[in-house]
């Protein structure tokens, strides 16, 4: 293959993943106003995970076609754009206004770093063991990491939460004379853990 040839054709790859992934973030603010965040994101990385598995067992049957991967890269892009678009919200959600650049700048960090291992690592087992085991790899991989979310955000998730307050005074401005109360939990100096009795 030439140079050019291949120059073109990673060109055109990263078009494909670029293209899904817009196509998902054109979309998502319509899915997003019919859905919670969850599924959505779960969606998007069962869709990734299924799609790298998909791509793995292609090659090992037919080989790899040039159209097939275009297609599958084309999914990986949606499903990441599904995965990383709502979670802007899910953070906001989760800080008061004057915590929120610190917790999307640690946001920003632990994707990288994430980003940081696994390209190496993708590159790294495609080139001593082959395309299949480094599909199945990464698959494996986002698979453990979905199955580790699955389990730190469960699925009954409400946006408001009733609990009680023996931490605080009565005359505290938090409760406003009402021990027991329900709004959207954040954690805070009122809230030092996720819990529905402090």
């Amino acid at each position: 293959m030439s140079q050019l040839r291949a120059t073109r054709q990673l060109a055109w790859t990263m078009f494909a993943f670029g293209a899904g992934s817009m196509t998902a973030a054109l979309a998502l603010p319509r899915v997003l106003d019919a859905l919670p965040d969850r599924p959505v994101m779960f969606g998007g990385a069962l869709l990734m995970v299924a799609t790298l598995l998909g791509l793995g067992m292609t090659v090992l049957v037919a080989g790899l076609g040039w159209s097939i991967l275009l297609a599958a890269w084309l999914l990986v892009g949606l499903g990441y754009s599904a995965v990383l678009t709502p979670s802007g919200r899910l953070l906001r959600r989760s800080a008061h206004a004057g915590d929120r650049p610190a917790l999307f700048a640690a946001q920003f960090a632990l994707s990288h770093a994430c980003w940081l291992v696994t390209y190496p690592l993708s590159g790294w087992m495609l080139t001593v063991y082959g395309v299949i085991p480094a599909l199945a790899g990464l698959a494996l991989l986002a698979g453990i990491g979905m199955l580790i979310a699955l389990k730190l955000w469960p699925a009954n998730d409400p946006v408001e939460v009733e609990h009680t307050h023996d931490n605080l005074p009565l005359d505290h401005p938090h409760l406003q004379g009402h021990r027991r109360h329900s709004h959207a939990l954040i954690i805070d100096e009122s809230h030092p853990r996720w819990a529905t009795h402090f």
